[in-house]
């Protein structure tokens, strides 16, 4: 007899519970273009910004160097050396620039590129134009006294003649100028060097080439002591622009044999420094071609 509490079990019934399927979202395609681009590197500008504050920086401590020597805040010596400084951050701008612009190429950043180009711009300004008067220092004597008379240089009365102006002239222990005295190395290193510098004969009476001498000055922006057309005599300060440096300058005008011209003699002296990077030979040279009506531009 069957239980029917217990109802016998059909043959090929499913004994495992059914499992409904969940669909699952199908991924999305990844695009080959995207997996392909390279991921863009951070740009960094620091590097870049601090080429520029050099280069500028250079150019603001040589503008200081001379201003501030100029108004007398201090004294050229130190205003050399800050021109020292301002030539070694034109130097590390450049320099820098390119070393950051290589290292940025190698690490695919940009390193501000117009700033950086701009610093190194102005630093290298800066130093070449520094290093163009270090080139004329060694190309020129270590002097600042510049005459057309050796034997007979003008002399000052108005003005002072600087009380160390023959103390530091080179050449004592060369073997050439062995002996000889400062004034007859200060002739010696003259000669060699400024050999075109000598007495001109203009055809002009001593009063008028005195008269003339004094325009010159004070187109040049001179500032005249004394033009005497009796003694034939002009003595005035040029001062320079950057430094402010005061040269002293004296024009010696004596009549000629027949007293139908006049002989000029000139002469130019810094009140500083040791060697003047033959600015008072160019002042000189350029002073008597006006005077003389040999120079185009005068």
């Amino acid at each position: 007899m069957q239980n029917d509490e217990n109802p016998p079990v059909q043959s090929g019934a499913a004994t495992e519970p059914v499992v409904e399927a969940v669909q699952q979202p199908a991924p999305e395609p990844v695009s080959e273009t995207a997996a392909a681009a390279p991921v863009a590197k951070k740009s960094s500008n620091r590097s870049g910004k601090t080429i520029f504050w050099l280069g500028l920086g250079s150019i603001l401590i040589a503008l200081a160097a001379g201003l501030g020597s100029g108004w007398g805040l201090w004294d050229f010596r130190f205003g050399f050396q800050l021109l020292m400084l301002a030539f070694g951050a034109g130097i590390l701008a450049l320099l820098g620039g390119f070393v950051v612009g290589w290292w940025a190429k190698r690490k695919g950043r940009v390193a501000a590129r117009p700033l950086r180009w701009l610093g190194m711009t102005l630093g290298g300004a800066l130093a070449l134009w520094l290093l163009s008067f270090a080139y004329t220092a060694r190309t020129v004597p270590a002097i600042h006294d510049i005459s057309t008379d050796l034997a007979d240089p003008p002399q000052f009365r108005m003005l002072e003649v600087r009380a160390d102006n023959l103390d530091q002239i080179p050449g004592e222990n060369e073997p050439e100028m062995k002996g000889m005295n400062p004034q007859q190395r200060w002739a010696a290193l003259h000669q060699k060097a400024y050999g075109d510098i000598r007495s001109v004969r203009i055809a002009m009476p001593v009063a008028e080439a005195i008269a003339k001498a004094e325009r010159l000055a004070k187109v040049r922006g001179w500032e005249v002591a004394i033009a005497d057309p009796v003694e034939g005599r002009l003595e005035a300060t040029d001062t320079t622009r950057f430094f402010r440096f005061k040269d002293d300058v004296v024009v010696r005008v004596r009549p000629t044999e027949d007293g139908t011209g006049s002989i000029v003699d000139m002469r130019s002296i810094s009140r500083v420094g040791i060697s003047d990077l033959g600015m008072n030979a160019k002042r000189v040279r350029s002073f008597i071609a006006d005077l003389a009506g040999t120079n185009p531009a005068g």
